[in-house]
């Protein structure tokens, strides 16, 4: 019997108990379906958390400071990282404070306690890709600019949220209070998420001294935050060295100090969720294992009740191997047709994911587009692997079936 023929059987005894044969399916139904899904959503989150930082850059540097050092000056404030710009412009073009206010957001009668409020200085806008060092764009108005800084002025510049909710579409030159004090808005950043309350839209920007006075952030305290630039990504790492250098001069240890280009950032990122996507594959090949195991049980019954058939077949002279062959085919046809299934249902969750995670993801990530698409290579995969587990499984029972004895087989009731 060659392998059309056992194929064609193999279809005929699913045809014959559609029931049994879609339980004995489930386990890699689901298996397949929760490994498809998972790798889906892995894809997603990846690809939207690779695109937030490709719109910041390659050429991001991030400055933590902690505690005070022991130098010459008691801390690194953004005047020395402005000094190291102007000594290093081959490698550095830009350097500002990044400080969280707590402010609390009020306009005429209305509060909005979720607005994040941050104080920047004018070199946050570059003005060679018209956009923030986080990648948000101006919709109307214009940014922050140094005399504003410097002269510590009460102008801010508002996300999308606070400008369609509060002020209507029209806040350009209104005033909105920041702690009881009153900062008339210059800009409007363009909408780039959901533009929901708390999410990536909903920002104020404001001079960095003048946050500083609200609390929250520190500048000379006990932390601090900067967002350095360099000139590009190849010159990420040197930049990086540099500034560390200036930072270890003062705090004469590597423990008051953390310094991150974007591209470590990245991959940072990328190496969490490969492993987490590891671990969560491996929880769902369980569902995967489980079906191996119902496909062998329902094997080993599928030879019991057919074991005068096998002893007429090896009386007519099928030799083991093909009475080996036809249960492993069989076995693996349950499982191709069960991981068929399985693709499918993993296909619809992972479109309903797109669907609910997608909306989330978009309220607290700027600008991202969430999509839990698998790839080809996750699909073929996940096939052949419930293929593999179908065959594996089939093999005990197969070759039951294929050292039976003709003679007692026939004689079996």
């Amino acid at each position: 019997m060659n392998f059309t023929q056992s194929f064609k059987l193999a279809l005929k005894s699913l045809k014959t108990s559609k029931m049994r044969a879609f339980l004995t399916m489930l386990g890699i139904i689901i298996g397949v379906g929760a490994v498809i899904v998972i790798l889906s959503l892995g894809n997603g989150m990846t690809n939207m958390m690779n695109s937030q930082f490709e719109k910041m850059g390659s050429n991001l540097i991030q400055v933590m400071t902690y505690g005070r050092g022991t130098g010459d000056t008691r801390d690194v404030d953004v005047e020395d990282l402005y000094e190291l710009v102007d000594k290093y412009p081959q490698y550095l073009t830009g350097v500002t404070p990044y400080v969280s206010a707590s402010a609390k957001v009020r306009y005429q009668t209305d509060d909005y306690d979720r607005t994040s409020v941050y104080g920047v200085s004018e070199a946050f806008f570059k003005e060679d890709t018209k956009g923030t060092m986080q990648g948000e764009t101006l919709a109307e108005g214009r940014f922050l600019s140094y005399i504003d800084v410097d002269r510590h002025q009460n102008v801010c510049v508002i996300g999308d949220y606070l400008a369609q909710t509060a002020f209507r579409g029209d806040a350009m030159g209104k005033t909105i209070s920041l702690s009881g004090v009153p900062y008339t808005v210059i800009g409007v950043l363009s909408k780039s998420g959901d533009s929901s309350e708390g999410s990536a839209d909903d920002v104020i920007y404001i001079p960095y001294e003048n946050a500083a006075r609200m609390g929250g952030g520190s500048m000379g305290g006990v932390s601090s935050m900067f967002l350095v630039t360099c000139t590009g990504r190849d010159t990420a790492a040197a930049a990086k060295g540099i500034v560390e250098k200036r930072l270890y001069k003062t705090y004469q240890s590597s423990d008051y100090y953390m310094v991150t280009t974007s591209a470590e950032m990245m991959d940072a990122m990328n190496t969490m969720m490969n492993t987490m996507m590891i671990v969560l594959v491996a929880i769902a090949a369980i569902s995967l294992v489980v079906g191996g195991i119902g496909i062998m049980n329902i094997m080993l019954v599928s030879v019991t009740e057919r074991t005068r058939e096998i002893g007429i077949r090896k009386s007519l002279g099928a030799k083991q191997k093909d009475i080996r062959g036809q249960f492993v085919i069989e076995a693996g046809t349950t499982s191709a047709v069960g991981g068929v299934l399985g693709i499918g249902f993993g296909l619809l969750l992972a479109r309903l994911a797109t669907m609910i995670v997608g909306s989330i993801m978009a309220s607290s990530m700027s600008g991202g587009t969430f999509s839990a698409v698998p790839t080809a290579a996750d699909i073929a995969i996940s096939f052949g692997v419930s293929v593999f587990i179908g065959i594996l499984f089939g093999y005990l029972p197969a070759n039951k079936a294929a050292k039976l004895n003709p003679i007692d087989a026939l004689r079996y009731d």
